[in-house]
Formats: structure tokens, C-alpha cells, sequence
């Protein structure tokens, strides 16, 4: 049977791309986005867990404004942006940094400059986030309704979304799936499996608690990672041991903690579902981290803001980032404050002038009588 000259083109077009999908580094699904595939929406779980209401921050986010940072049902929400647009992208889930001491194909300068891509990729977004923030208010510091709107929800898919308060989440979204994906991806808090020798399938931990001091994104200090730092290298074929470009490196699959449950309440995590997760209390470790790591980010990205804008222009940037209507609930108190007491005075005033006129009225009706005098007969 004869083959069109479509399906000859198709064919050929195939035998090109598979070897290149085989030989070409790409970044990995960490902490998952989606609710299939062995994934649980690990990101938007972490998330909620880390930053809305249920944690008794005053600073949370509200329920419409926390879908879509964090992302519901099958909208990826802001957290989950990089898996739709930088999946091509090592920087934006800090793969790549990985190192073992003694021989080994990757050099500590190439894997520290990995880590540090990652790290700059992700204070341009909190930068950017930062940048955002200021078109949320006008020039006498009140927010500006068309620019918090979050109905038609946010898009982080559509480039031309232009309010102020959907970019600026997306920004922040975007940092903390990075800043997820590093103890997802790095050795910063797990632990070795003592059963086994050390080498690239089984590489040491660092144990360490979050937040990292090498996620500092306020500040411009160089990124220093400890000797034995390390993430995972990621190709397509990604396994243990490497293929590739990932041949005799620590590899994604051998280092990764991206799967398993996590309470979106309290952020308990459980029945971790990747080797390294397994070891010890790696997963739960990992899940820890990445909660701390993400109060913390929302803390210095706050303390910026106030920073950056002035304290009255901060607290109110950061009430419109954080309510589901900001219109309502983030004017200037001292203002209404002023309103209520010019309405009560008003409406005293207009009480006292009725009823002055209404005295003036009366005095003037009524007969003037002598003192003592009695009135006529047939008067009451």
C-alpha cells in the first residue's frame, strides 16, 4: 500500500524530532500543576497552604483573588504560568545547578551559574511584579476600579491582559513557582538514602529548613550555594542513571520530591510518590520549605512595596492585591472617617436649622397676651 506525500512528509518530519526530543535538555514538571499524571496540584497546594485566609494572616489572600494566584479546577492560575509558557526554561524551575564533588561532567562554576540564572530569573519577575503594583492606585493614591477587577478572571495565558492587579499577581506567581520548584529540585532539604553509597543516583542532602538565604530577591547579593548543593539535570528520557545530556549527572528523576499529597489547609504532606520523596521525611521536608519560602517571598515582596511606594501607598497596594473587592474594603479609613462625621454635622445642622424656623414659626402665630391677663369668655 502506497503512502501519500502527507503522511511521507509527517513520517520523515518524526524521525527528525524524536532523536531531538531524546538528546535535548528541557526543564521538569516539578511540583505539579495538574490534578492527572501521577500529579495532585502540588503548586496551587502549597500555595493556598502558604498564603490564603485559612492561616491567620492579616495579610492573606481572599478566596476569588487566591483562584487565581494559585490556580482551581483546570485553570493553572498564577503559580502554574511557568508549565504553560517556560516549560523551555531552566531558569524559571532552577534546574540544571547540579554538582558532585570529585569527577564529574558538569564543573561547580557551570552548576553555581545555573543556580544563579535561576535566582535572577526570578528577582526580574519580582521586579516586574513591583513595577506593576503602582497602576493599581491613581495619582491621589485610590484604587483605580478597572485596574483591580478580577471579573472576567485573570489570564496569565493571554499577553494582553493589562490590569494592574492581574499582572502583578502573575508576576508574584511566577516567583513562587520558582521558588517552589527549588526544594522540590535541590538537595537543600532532603537527606541521602543511608542504605545506599553517595554518587549521582543517590547524591547527598543538606537537611537544611526554608526559606534559603539563596533566594534573596530584594537584594543583589551573589549566589553562594554550600559545597554540596546541588539539583537535578533534566532531559525528556529523564531516569536513573542519566542519558545524554545528562549522562553520570544527578538527575531530575533521581533527586526530585514533586509528588504526593499536601493538605491545602495546613500544608501536611503525604504519601510521597518518587524514590527520593520516600527517603526519610524528604517529601514533607521539601513541602515545609517550599510553605516557608513562600510566606517569606510574600513578606519581602509587601515590605518592597511599602519600600518602594511609601507606607499609606503600600498598605493600600497591598489591600487591593489581596481583597476580592478592593474598591470597597481598601479606601482610606482617616477619609471615611471625615465623611461619616461631615454627614452627622450636616445632618445635625439641618435638625437644628428646622427646627429654629419651626420655633420662629410658632412664636410668631401665637397672640402676645399681657402678663396676669385672663382670656375671653368663649376661649379655651
Amino acid at each position: 500500500m502506497s503512502l501519500r506525500p502527507g503522511c511521507l512528509l509527517l513520517s520523515a518530519l518524526l524521525l527528525v524530532a524524536l532523536p531531538l526530543a531524546w538528546i535535548t535538555p528541557a526543564p521538569a514538571v516539578a511540583f505539579g500543576t495538574i490534578d492527572s499524571g501521577g500529579q495532585h496540584r502540588e503548586h496551587e497546594r502549597i500555595t493556598r497552604a502558604a498564603l490564603a485566609c485559612t492561616n491567620r494572616d492579616r495579610a492573606c489572600f481572599q478566596p476569588a483573588t487566591m483562584d487565581y494566584l494559585a490556580g482551581h479546577d483546570r485553570e493553572f492560575g498564577a503559580v502554574g504560568a511557568p508549565d504553560s509558557d517556560e516549560m523551555t526554561d531552566p531558569a524559571a524551575h532552577c534546574d540544571d545547578a547540579d554538582y558532585l564533588a570529585g569527577s564529574y561532567p558538569h564543573t561547580r562554576d557551570t552548576a553555581v551559574a545555573s543556580l544563579r540564572n535561576c535566582v535572577e530569573h526570578l528577582r526580574a519577575q519580582f521586579r516586574e511584579g513591583l513595577d506593576s503594583a503602582k497602576n493599581l492606585l491613581d495619582d491621589r493614591g485610590e484604587v483605580i476600579p478597572q485596574e483591580v477587577a478580577v471579573s472576567p478572571e485573570c489570564n496569565p495565558k493571554e499577553r494582553d491582559e493589562t490590569r494592574a492587579k492581574c499582572r502583578t499577581t502573575e508576576a508574584f506567581g511566577r516567583v513562587l513557582h520558582g521558588v517552589q520548584d527549588f526544594y522540590a529540585h535541590s538537595n537543600w532539604t532532603d537527606r541521602a538514602d543511608p542504605a545506599r553509597p553517595l554518587g549521582a543516583d543517590n547524591p547527598p542532602g543538606l537537611h537544611r529548613p526554608g526559606p534559603s538565604p539563596l533566594l534573596d530577591l530584594r537584594g543583589a547579593t551573589d549566589v553562594r550555594p554550600p559545597d554540596d548543593f546541588t539539583t537535578g539535570c533534566y532531559v525528556l528520557q529523564d531516569q536513573v542513571p542519566g542519558v545524554s545530556a545528562c549522562q553520570s549527572r544527578v538527575t531530575h528523576a533521581a533527586l526530585n520530591k514533586d509528588r504526593g499529597l499536601i493538605d491545602p489547609v495546613d500544608g501536611r504532606a503525604t504519601e510521597p510518590a518518587t524514590p527520593r520523596g520516600r527517603t526519610a521525611d524528604n517529601f514533607a521536608d521539601a513541602v515545609a520549605g517550599a510553605i516557608a519560602e513562600s510566606r517569606r517571598q510574600w513578606r519581602d515582596f509587601r515590605a518592597e512595596l511599602t519600600s518602594r511606594y511609601g507606607d499609606d501607598r503600600g498598605a493600600r497596594m497591598i489591600c487591593a492585591l489581596t481583597h476580592d473587592d478592593p474598591v470597597h474594603d481598601c479606601g482610606d479609613p482617616y477619609r471615611n472617617r471625615v465623611a461619616v462625621v461631615v454627614l452627622l454635622t450636616g445632618t445635625v445642622l439641618a435638625v437644628v436649622v428646622v427646627l429654629r424656623r419651626r420655633l420662629r414659626t410658632v412664636s410668631r402665630a401665637a397672640p402676645i397676651r399681657p402678663a396676669g391677663s385672663r382670656p375671653r369668655r368663649g376661649s379655651r
